[in-house]
């Protein structure tokens, strides 16, 4: 039951992310939670940071594509300044967003990676949908009141998979750890 929560691997932040690295592991599109993945829930502008990373994405050719459980009014609100495609009502754990995203592109469940700051919606989604996932540490701390819940839960499953060693304490590994 556990390994539905254990991410492929871990990094610091989304913008860790290098498109070497990506194209080492065969990954061709990055698919990414929104709220305090990509953005902060509360911050649709986004930080310097993030529009440098996608722009190294951009000039990599390696798209960036928003799967969220938000509504779709929600999304396009928050990435107009961004101009990223994205899947609305993911309904993540369930691997809804992650079938669209790959059908709409054409791609094999190894060419993809889902990044995400949670592990009972996005990591899980990965698991459930056969592809690689990267948990990313949350943006800010706080989150919508939504999350809340899911961010209680967590940290219980975070604890058992601690103590069977099967998720490090450590933040900060690159791909190759």
């Amino acid at each position: 039951m556990l390994n539905k929560f254990e991410p492929t691997w871990m990094v610091e932040s989304i913008y860790d992310l290098s498109p070497t690295e990506l194209r080492e592991k065969g990954i061709k599109v990055v698919l990414t939670d929104l709220d305090n993945t990509l953005i902060a829930w509360d911050n649709p502008e986004g930080t310097p940071q993030l529009h440098a990373w996608l722009h190294k994405m951009e000039d990599a050719k390696i798209p960036v594509v928003v799967v969220s459980n938000n509504k779709h009014k929600r999304i396009e609100h928050a990435l107009a300044a961004l101009e990223l495609p994205f899947v609305s009502r993911a309904l993540k754990p369930l691997t809804r967003g992650i079938q669209i995203a790959l059908k709409r592109y054409g791609l094999k469940k190894n060419e993809v990676v889902l990044v995400g700051d949670q592990l009972m919606t996005d990591v899980m989604a990965a698991n459930n949908a056969g592809i690689r996932s990267i948990l990313v540490k949350p943006l800010v701390d706080s989150d919508a009141w939504n999350t809340k819940i899911n961010r209680f839960f967590e940290k219980i499953v975070k604890k058992r998979l601690i103590k069977k060693d099967r998720l490090s304490t450590k933040w900060g590994h690159t791909l190759d750890d």
